[in-house]
């Protein structure tokens, strides 16, 4: 019960009303998933601080997504869609789905702050392999009408000030993620299915995807696996804090890059 009162205290305090909405729901899930199994107490620390960072992910991508998706003036269908693309594999519940929308709105509106919980994510957060992964997520949500515009990129940029992520470090984020969307798409056909198979789409698209030039050597396209793996392994992330809700989506990025690996790796293995 402590864990749900602390959750809606912290939510208004961060979110306002809406905020402590979602607090409460967090706080129960601590509750029922950390607090109440742990008779010695041992992980009230750990389960608290995985309320934080979800709560604060949860806030900082749906007010994000809302200021993408308006930062052009308008509001596409597509954007729309993706928005309700990511919430349905997050699998919400529908009152988690309703703050969800809120807070897109809210972030619609012009004037509307989303440094605060930009900053409430990085206090929480850091740059741990959580910040990339949440800009991977806002790509996603921008790019869905097909291209970055320049008032995007903007957003961009303002976000990262926020997270204190470097223009480098978003622009090789930004460029593995356009290599990845390339790829996953030639790949399942347009089908939304994967198949190795399929390997005569460009190699070096594969090598993009890993970050590494074709000229690599093996075990450094194995180190550069590794790393992505790492990075993007849903229950690694889930253990940073990522909310379990968005297992699916992590699930989708982490099979792109193995996919891509399996290609670069079956070509090694071929006679030249």
């Amino acid at each position: 019960m402590t864990s749900i009162l602390v959750g809606i205290f912290l939510g208004f305090f961060f979110g306002g009303p809406l905020g402590a909405v979602f607090g409460g729901f967090l706080g129960a899930w601590v509750n029922k998933n950390y607090i109440s199994q742990n008779t010695e107490g041992q992980s009230n620390g750990n389960g608290f601080y995985r309320f934080r960072t979800q709560s604060a992910f949860f806030n900082a991508t749906f007010l994000v997504m809302g200021r993408l998706a308006k930062a052009d003036g308008r509001v596409s269908e597509h954007e729309i869609q993706m928005a309700a693309a990511i919430m349905n594999k997050m699998r919400l519940s529908s009152d988690q789905k309703k703050a969800a929308i809120e807070l897109f709105n809210k972030g619609k509106q012009p004037g509307s702050d989303i440094d605060t919980a930009l900053h409430e994510f990085r206090r929480v957060v850091g740059f741990n392999t959580l910040c990339p992964f949440f800009l991977e997520v806002q790509l996603q949500a921008a790019y869905a009408d097909g291209s970055l515009t320049e008032a995007e990129r903007q957003v961009f940029v303002q976000v990262c000030q926020a997270l204190g992520v470097s223009d480098q470090q978003f622009e090789q984020i930004h460029q593995r993620f356009i290599a990845q969307q390339s790829y996953y798409q030639n790949q399942s056909g347009g089908g939304g299915g994967w198949s190795a198979a399929n390997s005569g789409f460009g190699l070096s698209k594969a090598y993009e995807v890993l970050g590494v030039s074709e000229s690599a050597s093996d075990a450094e396209v194995k180190r550069a696996y590794r790393k992505l793996m790492s990075q993007h392994h849903p229950d690694k992330l889930v253990a940073k804090g990522l909310p379990e809700e968005m297992m699916e989506v992590a699930k989708q990025k982490a099979q792109e890059i193995q996919v891509a690996y399996e290609q670069v790796r079956e070509d090694r293995k071929r006679p030249r």
